[in-house]
């Protein structure tokens, strides 16, 4: 009697354990993959750290064409006879405001590019400040906060990565004020608390 009251109590309780075990496995499985799919994607981040170029219309330099012949009474001056050409209306300006104004708007392009990437990279470091912040007050929040080193190790590792931030934010504004552009780019404002 006594040995089969044993097994049926076996019987029930095994069950209970592997049931209540197995969700207990599944989670700390799935806690490191996270772990793991967070820290690949700050090595990522940091691999591909200058953005790859766009390339549009605007950007590529349109190929020489040949230009069709002038007739002789475009090319000659009111009054002079046909077939002969003004002195004064040279083709070299002609051909240097082209480049001159490519190479203007290409400056224009590369100040509104590093001025959007300017702007992401600011919003990144508010972003990385504010989690910081936070992951600090619930750290530190903690009765036996100084004994938990995985915490601080965390903490240390965002601090890292925030000085990192900050120092390819202040790199690209000396880049910036370096192309000569005379507007600042605008850091995002903070949004208004309700």
């Amino acid at each position: 009697m006594r040995l089969t009251t044993t097994a049926r109590t076996l019987a029930f309780i095994l069950p209970l354990a592997c049931f209540f075990a197995l969700p207990l496995a599944a989670q700390d499985s799935q806690d490191t993959s996270i772990a793991d799919a967070a820290r690949r994607s700050r090595e990522q981040k940091k691999a591909s750290a200058k953005p790859a170029p766009i390339i549009t219309d605007d950007t590529l330099t349109p190929a020489p064409t040949s230009a069709p012949a002038a007739t002789p009474s475009a090319a000659s001056a009111p009054g002079a006879p046909a077939g002969v050409a003004s002195s004064s209306g040279s083709n070299t300006p002609d051909e240097n405001a082209p480049s001159a104004g490519a190479a203007a708007e290409k400056k224009k392009q590369d100040a509104e590019a590093l001025k959007q990437e300017v702007a992401a990279l600011q919003s990144e470091v508010d972003f990385a400040q504010r989690s910081l912040s936070l992951d600090q007050d619930a750290f530190y929040s903690k009765p036996d906060f100084s004994n938990d080193k995985d915490g601080k190790a965390k903490l240390e590792a965002e601090e890292a990565d925030l000085k990192q931030k900050q120092d390819d934010l202040a790199r690209l504004k000396d880049k910036f004020a370096a192309l000569g552009v005379v507007e600042e780019p605008k850091t995002p404002a903070p949004p208004a608390k309700p």
